[in-house]
């Protein structure tokens, strides 16, 4: 049975397909038409996800919806009326929306696929599922258990906005709810706007600026913003937030409570917004530890599932694994709305058609997440031939030992190979590479390679087999959805002087022998690397930990700030040109930058909206 699983008209819109059961493609719309975060339909990611199975939308049996819309319109009319008259105005302009659109989806994703072949009609294979439900499905059915329990948070699906279900075999059993308007994903989104970051992208620069700050606000959170309830369930004081009537995230008595308005995103990040971010950092973390404890007691189910945009918190992923809570914690790579096409199709086969389900307790079914459009070395070379590239082909041997003397000489490097990897990280295959252990790479590559901001940390690409060497972490993290220390062994500590630094300040200080993938708190945000699952790039790093004793590389995700990931050739090589990277192996060519036609490199990071 085909089952073929979408997601679209919110944000991150995305396709994946599904035969028996086994994922066979998965991939976002935004790496095709290169809008970050796209919301219209999927057309280019359904195309792709056929293509890849070799079929036509008339093989497929079930097309699958990672929501219910007209519950969203419940819930949107519902609130609106709840607030009268505060926010007429915005119901106003939402409505016409709703009814020329949202209400008509069906037929909206009739006319849709209809594009995709003139003379399919998808009306008897169109099925809508629960939004949390297919974020559930997304993190069960993949994952190594046959037993779970899942935790679903974020923003809102229709009306839930944290959800605790368990798992069993091919079923998914529901078991309670919290509601909106009361939302730990909407709470951080609110500080992720009133600190001057975009919501629904901005979140994890919030998570990355938290180090920097002191959690000193953090009981005032709790006595005027949420409730926090022994089992971890809460609510949140709407006098303070203005989400639910307009297009803003926080209201006066929000501003007044901090002593300011909402940042500006061109004004200096100050230790107020440093702060701000630490303390509503450590009010994530509190919920999720105590929802977690209390599911723990209260199923007795040892293992745990976490999917919804609240489980791309790899802080607070890395604090729940310590608690050791439960035996096992798997986290759907694609854990955002992305995600819930997957979900959607998985649900379909399992819940719906009662699909038999085979689990392997020592792999999750994800595949390492690389789901994507993979290219052969004549697509890649008619590709760099057309856009004028100057290129070498490798052999095997000579790829790794120039990629990793290249990194060994301090040089920043493109990685493209294999199949583009589906969520958010760049897991290996779509990749920028850099030396862990160098005191120059997080602001080479920050203010050189990504245009971002300087305080955003890298992450670390481990081998699975030495992350011990390094990190304070047992098991593995092979989708980077887990932070944890850096080992004390590695640790440098600051000097009298470097003691009294704050904020940006703290940039500065060296605090380990792999200062580049460390942060300001002695974590780091860790990819473990399987020989198995990913064999081109465990090699290449066991060549790097050849010649410079590192069994670890800077991994950053192959775009530059507010572009999405690259997805081909053309994507990769115009991004290699446009930035300060000095070379690119992308399949078995290596193209290296003092030897490209400077015309063709274009004021590139301009191109994209700040993320």
């Amino acid at each position: 049975m085909w089952v073929l699983g979408i997601s679209a008209f919110y944000h991150d819109s995305a396709a994946a397909l599904i035969h028996d059961g086994d994922i066979i493609a998965a991939v976002q719309e935004e790496r095709f038409n290169r809008k970050k975060h796209y919301s219209g339909f999927p057309r280019s990611a359904i195309k792709y996800c056929l293509s890849q199975a070799g079929i036509s939308l008339k093989d497929v049996q079930y097309i699958v919806f990672y929501d219910k819309p007209f519950l969203k319109f419940e819930r949107l009319l519902e609130t609106y009326l709840a607030f009268v008259p505060i926010g007429f105005r915005s119901f106003v302009n939402a409505m016409p929306v709703w009814l020329k659109e949202k209400l008509y989806q069906k037929n909206l994703l009739v006319r849709a696929f209809a594009e995709i072949e003139s003379d399919f009609d998808v009306r008897n294979r169109l099925r809508f599922t629960e939004h949390h439900l297919s974020h559930a499905a997304s993190a069960f059915f993949p994952s190594p258990f046959n037993e779970a329990v899942i935790l679903t948070m974020d923003g809102v699906g229709e009306w839930a906005t944290t959800t605790v279900m368990t798992g069993h075999g091919n079923k998914i059993t529901a078991k309670k709810e919290i509601h909106f308007p009361h939302s730990l994903g909407l709470l951080y989104s609110a500080f992720t706007y009133y600190t001057g970051f975009k919501v629904n992208s901005g979140e994890y620069k919030l998570m990355g600026l938290a180090p920097y700050g002191k959690p000193i606000y953090a009981d005032l959170i709790r006595k005027h913003l949420i409730d926090i309830r022994d089992d971890g369930s809460f609510r949140l004081n709407m006098k303070y937030f203005s989400y639910c009537t307009s297009l803003t995230m926080t209201n006066h008595r929000f501003h007044k409570l901090f002593g300011r308005p909402p940042r500006k995103t061109e004004d200096k990040i100050t230790q107020l917004d440093m702060d701000l971010a630490s303390s509503v950092q450590e009010i994530t973390e509190e919920v999720v530890i105590r929802i977690a404890r209390n599911i723990r007691n209260d199923y007795g189910i040892a293992n745990l599932c976490l999917a919804g945009g609240v489980a791309l918190n790899c802080v607070a992923n890395g604090k729940l694994l310590k608690e050791q809570l439960f035996d096992d914690i798997w986290i759907q790579p694609a854990a955002g709305d992305a995600g819930g096409a997957l979900g959607a199709a998985l649900a379909m086969y399992y819940q719906a058609c009662d699909g038999e389900r085979k689990v392997d307790s020592n792999h999750d079914h994800m595949s390492g997440s690389y789901l994507g459009p993979a290219f052969s070395n004549a697509e890649i070379s008619r590709q760099l031939d057309k856009a004028g590239a100057r290129y070498h082909l490798l052999a095997d041997e000579e790829l790794y030992a120039h990629a990793s003397q290249a990194l060994a000489d301090n040089e920043v490097v493109g990685w493209f190979q294999g199949r583009m990897e589906y969520g958010p990280r760049a897991l290996g295959c779509r990749s920028i590479l850099a030396n862990p252990a160098s005191t120059e790479t997080q602001k080479t590559v920050n203010l050189k390679i990504k245009y971002r901001e300087s305080f955003r940390p890298f992450a670390p690409s481990v081998l699975e087999e030495d992350v011990q060497e390094y990190f304070e972490m047992k098991g593995d993290s092979p989708y980077m959805l887990v932070v944890a220390p850096v080992n004390p062994a590695r640790r440098i500590q600051p000097t009298k002087d470097e003691s009294f630094r704050t904020g940006m300040e703290l940039l500065n200080v060296t605090r380990s022998d792999i200062p580049a993938v460390t942060h300001v708190d002695y974590s780091a945000r860790i990819q473990t690397v399987s020989s198995q699952t990913n064999p081109r790039y465990h090699r290449l790093i066991s060549e790097f930990k050849n010649r410079t004793g590192f069994g670890l590389v800077v991994n950053t995700s192959f775009n530059v700030r507010g572009e999405p990931i690259v997805c081909t050739p053309d994507d990769a090589f115009a991004c290699f040109m446009g930035t300060e990277m000095d070379r690119l192996y992308i399949g078995d060519y290596e193209l290296i930058k003092s030897e490209q036609d400077k015309g063709l490199g274009k004021s590139y990071h301009e191109s994209f909206e700040p993320d």
